[in-house]
């Protein structure tokens, strides 16, 4: 059984994305990463403007990115954006974007959940602990 969470989310690479050789700029991979992010949160019931009304933030502590292929404007892209429940209160977002099955990049971003107006780390608040179990795949007997 495996307590992973995983959403994917279709867009389509607009021109600015794009750099003069007509390649998604290195740097858009990370936009793309937050569009996977926050389209599993509202895939949760959890959207994260609903964490900022409540005074949670989740700020990105670290992102990693390896480039595999290149995507072109035009092309659809799958964002496949996947969360495992940690016990801990950093929480790992690990994103695979592909094309028609191509593998064009992959990485994860660390985040810790701060209170809004001191940003003071703290635990995961109920809410996001709540829609991540509610989220999770139940196995049927």
């Amino acid at each position: 059984m495996s307590n992973a969470i995983t959403h994917q989310f279709e867009i389509r690479v607009r021109y600015v994305h794009t750099d003069k050789m007509g390649v998604v700029y290195n740097g858009n991979y990370l936009t793309f990463f937050e569009i996977g992010r926050t389209e599993l949160l509202r895939s949760i019931g959890l959207p994260y403007t609903d964490l900022e009304k409540n005074g949670f933030m989740l700020p990105v502590l670290e992102a990693h990115i390896e480039y595999k292929s290149p995507a072109f404007y035009d092309d659809m892209i799958v964002i496949e954006t996947t969360i495992i429940p940690e016990r801990a209160a950093l929480l790992t977002i690990s994103y695979d974007v592909t094309r028609n099955g191509t593998l064009l990049s992959t990485g994860y971003t660390k985040h810790s959940f701060v209170e809004s107006d001191s940003w003071r780390p703290i635990k995961p608040p109920k809410m996001f602990t709540e829609a991540i179990t509610n989220a999770i795949p139940k196995v049927e007997l």
